[in-house]
C-alpha cells in the first residue's frame, strides 16, 4: 500500500473541511487542484520534500513564482486571480489548524479581472431550449421534469443549485417560492402561471413520493437529481437548436435577469430576486442591457 504525501494528506484534511461546510463541489475541487499543484511546484521550485513545514515556510516571492508559473502555462488573469483566492483560503484554514506559521500570502494581491458580462439569450430561444430539453425523453415524467426545472431557472431566476434543492415542502405552490439561496439565505421568489403548472404537471406524473425532507426532483432510480444531467439536457438541446456553447444553465438565469431590466425592474428589486449578497453583483446586468442594445443599433442601423 502506497503512502500518501504527508502534503496531500494535509489537502485531504482541507478538502474534508471544505465539504463539511458545504461548499460547491466546484469550489473544493479546483481549490484542491490548487494546493496540489503548489506542492508540485515548491517540491522542484526549492528542491526538497514538501510538507507542512515546507509550506509554513514559503514565502510571498514563492507564491509569486508559482503564479508566474501558472502564467507561463497560459492562464488569464482571471484564472490566476481564483489561484490565488484558492491559496490565500488554504494557508487561512492552515493558520487555523496551527500548521503554518509563516506569512505566504502577506501583501499579495491578485490582478485586476475584467468582470465577464454575462450573455443572456432572447426570449424565444430560452423558450425553445426549455423545449428541447422536454423532448429528449420518452418517458413523460423525465420529461416533464426537466421542463419543470428549466422553466424555473429562466421564469424564476433559481441557480441550479436553488431548483435542484427544493423538496416536497413547497407544495402547494403558490404566487410565491421561498429559496434557499447561498451561505443558506433564503428569499421569496415571484411564481408566473407557467413555471407553477409545470412543476405541478411534473409533480402529478412522478412516480416517487412527493414529501417535505425529500428532493422534489429525483433521478429515474429515486435519488435526488443530478445538475450534470440538467446540464447535459440543455447541450443537447442547445446543440439541437444551433446556440452558443454559452446557452448553459446559468445563462438561463441570467436571462431571467436581463429580460426583467430591459422591461423596467428596478435594480433592487432584482438584486433581491436573485439573492445577490451585494447590488454590484445586479449591476452587471445594466452592462448586458446596454450590449444588447448596441447589438440591436449595429445590426438595424444603415451607418454603423
Amino acid at each position: 500500500m502506497l503512502e500518501i504525501h504527508p502534503a496531500y494528506r494535509l489537502v485531504a484534511e482541507w478538502t474534508g473541511e471544505m465539504t463539511r461546510n458545504r461548499q460547491s463541489a466546484h469550489s473544493i475541487r479546483a481549490y484542491t487542484a490548487t494546493a496540489r499543484r503548489l506542492i508540485g511546484f515548491l517540491g522542484q521550485h526549492l528542491g526538497q520534500a514538501v510538507d507542512a513545514g515546507a509550506l509554513g515556510r514559503a514565502t510571498p516571492a514563492d507564491i509569486r513564482a508559482f503564479l508566474a508559473s501558472r502564467r507561463g502555462d497560459g492562464i488569464g488573469n482571471a484564472s490566476t486571480a481564483r489561484e490565488l483566492s484558492a491559496l490565500r483560503a488554504f494557508y487561512e484554514w492552515g493558520g487555523r489548524q496551527k500548521l503554518f506559521e509563516g506569512e505566504a500570502m502577506a501583501g499579495l494581491k491578485g490582478p485586476r479581472a475584467g468582470r465577464r458580462v454575462p450573455r443572456p439569450l432572447a426570449p424565444a430561444d430560452a423558450l425553445a431550449l426549455a423545449d428541447g430539453v422536454e423532448e429528449q425523453h420518452d418517458t413523460p415524467w423525465v420529461a416533464a421534469r426537466d421542463l419543470a426545472v428549466v422553466l424555473l431557472l429562466y421564469g424564476a431566476g433559481l441557480r441550479i443549485a436553488e431548483a435542484l434543492a427544493l423538496d416536497g415542502g413547497v407544495l402547494p405552490l403558490g404566487d410565491r417560492l421561498r429559496v434557499t439561496g447561498k451561505r443558506g439565505k433564503t428569499r421569496m421568489v415571484p411564481l408566473i402561471a407557467p413555471v407553477r403548472d409545470a412543476v405541478m404537471a411534473y409533480v402529478a406524473q412522478t412516480p416517487w413520493p412527493v414529501a417535505a425532507g425529500q428532493p422534489l426532483f429525483r433521478g429515474v432510480r429515486g435519488g435526488p437529481l443530478s445538475p450534470d444531467l440538467v446540464r447535459r439536457a440543455v447541450r443537447i438541446a442547445r446543440a439541437g437548436l444551433g446556440l452558443p456553447d454559452s446557452a448553459t444553465p446559468h445563462a438561463l438565469r441570467h436571462s431571467f435577469a436581463t429580460h426583467l431590466l430591459a422591461r423596467g425592474a428596478d435594480l433592487r428589486q432584482l438584486q433581491e430576486l436573485l439573492g445577490h449578497a451585494s447590488l454590484t453583483s445586479t449591476q452587471v446586468y445594466t452592462a448586458v442591457d446596454a450590449a444588447h442594445l448596441l447589438d440591436v443599433y449595429r445590426n438595424a442601423h444603415p451607418r454603423a
